[in-house]
């Protein structure tokens, strides 16, 4: 794999959305064009990541000279004059960038899985796809480049429009469904006066603070599937193979519940 360094195409965009300038498309069909190039290979560019500036960064895939592209492969040397710039071996370039553009070369998406409570209660939540009455921590995809931390505090205030501190790592679990990803579990103290919850119904159905014992309760009721032992039960948790279920019992035995210990 090889990087190109450079002067850079940017696709400038409000809140990373794949919408082209007039200019930026008209340079990059200049360019395919060149070398006999569809303008519609555009199209397959990559979301790589996002500035703090809201400007969206894209990658493409221009197939030098590689037997595994499914396009005509492009002189590398031809391509680097009429980019002004040059192409470097992954492993050589990573250790000349800075932070911020390193972590543009990344692939790997894990998921972060967190808990958020205010000291006595706990937030969980719901999507529309779980079994009714299910409720869980609170979950999302890190974005390309971005730290576990950044991921927290960004998707407890996409999700929940809450401010989060005291981030504590729990544990990590490799989680097979829906496309095999690394759970990397996490515990959230919600700032003081930030427990009014946003819900953001895009991505979620229902989001509340529970106490103690009644997440004491529900763990009672908690078997080793989605589906709860008692549909008459107001919610169920997650089954105890779950990271999310780990996270939550945690919580409840660092609290003083006036309901017996979960088990």
């Amino acid at each position: 794999m090889a990087v190109f360094c450079g002067a850079a195409c940017r696709r400038t965009s409000f809140w990373c959305s794949r919408l082209l300038s007039t200019y930026v498309t008209k340079t990059l069909e200049g360019v395919l064009a060149k070398f006999g190039q569809d303008a519609q290979r555009i199209e397959e560019s990559v979301l790589i990541g996002c500035s703090d500036q809201r400007e969206a960064w894209f990658a493409l895939d221009l197939g030098l000279k590689s037997s595994s592209s499914k396009h005509v492969s492009l002189p590398q040397s031809e391509m680097e004059a009429e980019l002004k710039g040059s192409f470097i071996k992954l492993r050589k370039v990573l250790f000349q960038l800075n932070s911020t553009d390193s972590s543009l070369l990344f692939t790997m998406a894990p998921v972060v899985i967190t808990l958020v409570s205010d000291g006595p209660r706990c937030l969980l939540a719901r999507q529309s796809s779980f079994p009714k009455g299910f409720y869980s921590a609170l979950a999302g995809f890190c974005d390309i480049g971005e730290s576990v931390e950044e991921a927290i505090h960004r998707e407890v205030a996409e999700e929940v429009g809450l401010e989060v501190e005291r981030l504590e790592y729990s544990a990590s679990q490799h989680w097979p469904f829906p496309n095999s990803s690394l759970m990397i579990a996490c515990h959230a103290t919600a700032k003081p006066g930030q427990t009014e919850i946003q819900l953001n119904l895009r991505e979620l159905e229902a989001a509340a603070w529970f106490s103690c014992d009644e997440v004491v309760s529900a763990l009672k009721r908690t078997g080793t599937s989605m589906q709860p032992k008692d549909e008459t039960f107001p919610f169920s948790l997650p089954p105890k193979l779950a990271i999310a279920h780990q996270l939550i019992k945690e919580w409840v035995e660092k609290q003083t519940c006036s309901s017996l210990s979960a088990q």
